[in-house]
């Protein structure tokens, strides 16, 4: 499968990285490095070297790296922080699926990263979906404010016109200028002139249903508005939060099976049970009930929002 394949190339990166290691840390830790070599060199292949310290040095294999893949991690590493800074924003929990996330970015080579690895970020931002903004005011209403001082001092006598010429550009044009290129040119009495983005102030509020977070050019807006589906999904995956926390502080075994009894309210009963396999797979839980427990299950009254609701644990 699938995620089989994630994990054997997880593990041999590992594998690789802590071989290598083992022998770059030869020269100044040797009993350390050598016991790390053993461990995972000489216990699966008895024809290795007998020691790291007789095994050949490590070199760097420049076929290895992929600039283009580094460049496009990059991004996508970039676009996910914006994401992250967005959701802080909603105050949304990170357990609370939303419906989408939409990026806009500076380059081709940038919306193609997104379209390529959309899984990976729509799993990183617990998303549903993934997609590109045609442009960034779709999700963004943006403002432009020249600082008098500074223009002030620059153009003197002309700083009314300046102001004037900054004002008549379209703030979006005006922002994406100033964030992409650091300036925006403007003609004032025939004259160019080369506005600079520390001269003026430039803000992007979100528009309403979004949540934004921008660095530069990179823009991310997350889909604020909770369908009843997303809600009860979020539910389900704060109530595998609890359970996983009552099984730790019963101290039950992380094989152990369950048995689940809650008492809730309707919509708290309604999202455990569309969700009772995720539940079940994530927790162990052979039963989820909503019968009253047995008198020797662990009862705790758990929080969700503004209710209440009873769960207990048995282990089977």
């Amino acid at each position: 499968s699938e995620a089989d394949a994630d994990k054997e190339a997880a593990y041999y990166t590992l594998y690789t990285a802590l071989t290598a290691l083992s022998k770059l840390l030869a020269p100044t830790m040797p009993f350390i490095a050598d016991e790390l070599y053993q461990n995972l060199v000489r216990s699966g292949d008895e024809n290795a070297a007998e020691s790291v310290h007789l095994a050949k040095w490590a070199e760097l294999d420049e076929n290895l790296i992929d600039e283009k893949l580094n460049r496009e991690m990059d991004v996508v590493m970039k676009l996910v922080s914006l994401g992250h800074a967005a959701r802080q924003k909603s105050e949304l929990k990170v357990r609370q699926p939303l419906a989408e996330v939409a990026f806009f970015v500076g380059n081709a080579e940038e919306r193609e990263a997104i379209k390529t690895y959309a899984d990976l970020i729509q799993g990183e931002l617990n998303v549903k979906a993934v997609r590109l903004l045609d442009a960034s005011s779709e999700a963004v209403a943006y403002s432009v404010k020249p600082y008098p001082k500074q223009l002030g001092q620059k153009y003197q006598s002309k700083f009314p016109l300046v102001r004037k010429a900054i004002m008549a550009v379209d703030a979006e044009d005006a922002a994406k200028a100033f964030l992409t290129e650091g300036k925006l040119q403007v003609t004032v009495e025939g004259d160019e002139l080369d506005i600079l983005a520390d001269e003026v102030e430039v803000q992007a509020e979100a528009k309403e249903g979004y949540a934004v977070a921008s660095d530069g050019a990179y823009l991310a807006a997350l889909v604020t508005d909770l369908s009843p589906e997303l809600v009860a999904e979020g539910l389900a995956r704060e109530f595998v939060r609890r359970i996983q926390d009552m099984r730790k502080a019963a101290d039950f075994d992380v094989s152990d099976r369950i048995k689940v009894f809650v008492t809730a309210s309707d919509e708290i009963h309604a999202a455990v049970d569309a969700h009772r396999a995720y539940i079940s797979g994530e927790t162990l839980a052979v039963e989820i009930s909503f019968a009253a427990p047995p008198a020797d299950a662990e009862m705790v009254d758990q929080k969700f929002g503004d209710e209440v609701a009873k769960i207990g644990l048995l282990k089977v």
